[in-house]
């Protein structure tokens, strides 16, 4: 016989680990909103004008969020039938480190400390990592990526030839009259080059060395379009073969099941 309290905490679960409901998907637009104000709170913070002008304002923002983060993560807790579980995984490491800094901030009292505890408020930034939680499409990048790396590699290796070749003939056309004084520094330039970052410390003067930069630069474009081109395709192809759901799963807080999945693929539990 199922009790009250467990009807509740599948509720609760619903609500807070699930986007498929409208009271779900309420959640997390607010939980996403309110991750990027405080977020932003942060920032105006770190602004010496603006924290003057209004220190105490964002002093009690600051709290706001925190007392509101602190009250979804015991809701988290409450809601799985392990909390341990879910405390030790990586989003509840991160819910947990994105409101203890300002909790620690009143325990280390002093003038001296200040500095200690402004580093210890720097680590409010890692709520932004709570916004992982509402990338449905993250584990079709994730395949994607994975998919894409074996070409990618060859690419790269590919790349890294060129500007080895090119360095080499550049020192040997421009020499240390015109900055290239070594093969190494050839090679940062021609790497710098090819990026199209072009920083302009290093330039060739002699025609030939303008006619090789200007080859490299042209294949710098190839450069960007190639790594684009490769995971595009493997992201659409991934897109086909992998379909999740927002399931996630009330023991072990596993997200990314199948859309037709009745149990945790992780520990088996029934969704």
């Amino acid at each position: 016989m199922t009790s009250k309290t467990g009807l509740t905490r599948e509720r609760l679960h619903e609500i807070i680990f699930e986007a498929d409901t409208p009271l779900g998907r309420a959640f997390d637009v607010a939980l996403l909103w309110a991750i990027v104000l405080s977020v932003i709170t942060v920032m105006l913070e770190s602004v010496s004008e603006v924290r003057e002008t209004h220190g105490a304002a964002l002093a009690a923002s600051e709290w706001f969020f925190t007392i509101l983060f602190t009250i979804e993560y015991v809701l988290r807790l409450v809601s799985v039938r392990k909390p341990l579980g879910y405390a030790g995984s990586f989003f509840g490491v991160v819910d947990l480190v994105s409101i203890l800094p300002t909790y620690l901030s009143l325990l280390i009292p002093g003038a001296q400390s200040l500095l200690v505890i402004r580093s210890l408020r720097l680590l409010r930034v890692f709520r932004v990592l709570k916004l992982a939680h509402f990338v449905g499409e993250a584990k079709i990048l994730r395949a994607a990526l994975r998919s894409s790396m074996p070409k990618i590699t060859v690419f790269l290796w590919t790349v890294l030839t060129v500007v080895v070749i090119v360095g080499t003939l550049m020192y040997m056309i421009e020499g240390k009259e015109s900055g290239f004084d070594n093969i190494p520094l050839s090679i940062y330039w021609a790497i710098v080059t090819m990026t199209t970052v072009g920083y302009g410390d290093i330039a060739p003067v002699s025609v030939l060395g303008r006619a090789l930069a200007a080859v490299l630069m042209i294949m710098g474009y190839g450069v960007i379009a190639v790594p684009t081109g490769i995971v595009s395709v493997e992201l659409s192809q991934a897109a086909r073969k992998t379909r999740v759901t927002t399931q996630s799963c009330p023991v072990c807080s596993a997200e990314g099941h199948d859309e037709d999945a009745a149990h945790c693929k992780y520990c088996g539990a029934k969704l």
